[in-house]
């Protein structure tokens, strides 16, 4: 496995916060953004797939605050102060992943929608989350710091497990992919469109 090792994610760095109309109402650091049941602000989460239609899954750090060593969507992450949406995705899945724009291609934005999800005394994701697909050509090179695992993963095999074993994968995955499913099979590549039993 290709990795590398790099601080990309701190803890004072200012979120987004946002209504439930995506309307900005001002800036608040990551830490503060998850205390308690967590502030609402703006994030992404992104479903990288490869040629033969798999997704690409990570498992989070051991270090995460949140949901340490589940096995999530490709990447997720939040918007800088003055970035566009699409371009947070970019960076990050570059930062994460390793894969630049030239391996990078088709990003669409699907869907946007507000979850709250608790994880103990340890806090709370509150987020409106823009859901985006991409595919790649490329071989992921992992950030360590970020990632302890991944795998690629076919959709029937991704339905099975989560029926199986749910509380191994984050709730936003879970939410995620049920709806990408159900409500938008249709720009999901050939081979991830079975539904879910």
């Amino acid at each position: 496995m290709n990795t590398k090792s790099e601080v990309v994610s701190f803890d004072d760095e200012p979120l987004i916060l946002v209504d439930s109309a995506d309307r900005v109402l001002g800036f608040l650091d990551k830490a503060a953004c998850h205390n308690g049941e967590g502030q609402l602000h703006r994030a992404f989460s992104a479903f990288v797939f490869n040629a033969r239609g798999e997704l690409l899954l990570q498992k989070r750090g051991r270090e995460k605050r949140l949901w340490p060593n589940f096995w999530s969507n490709s990447c997720c992450s939040h918007p800088r102060r003055g970035e566009s949406m699409d371009t947070a995705v970019h960076r990050r899945i570059e930062q994460e992943l390793g894969l630049d724009a030239s391996l990078l291609h088709d990003l669409r934005f699907v869907y946007k929608f507000e979850y709250q999800a608790g994880f103990g005394a340890n806090g709370s994701e509150h987020e409106l989350c823009s859901v985006y697909l991409a595919r790649t050509t490329g071989t992921p090179v992992v950030n360590t710091t970020e990632i302890d695992d991944w795998q690629w993963i076919a959709g029937t095999e991704l339905n099975r497990r989560l029926e199986e074993r749910p509380d191994e994968y984050t709730p936003w995955l879970r939410l995620e992919w049920a709806a990408l499913c159900e409500r938008h099979a249709d720009m999901l590549p050939t081979g991830a469109r079975e539904l879910p039993p």
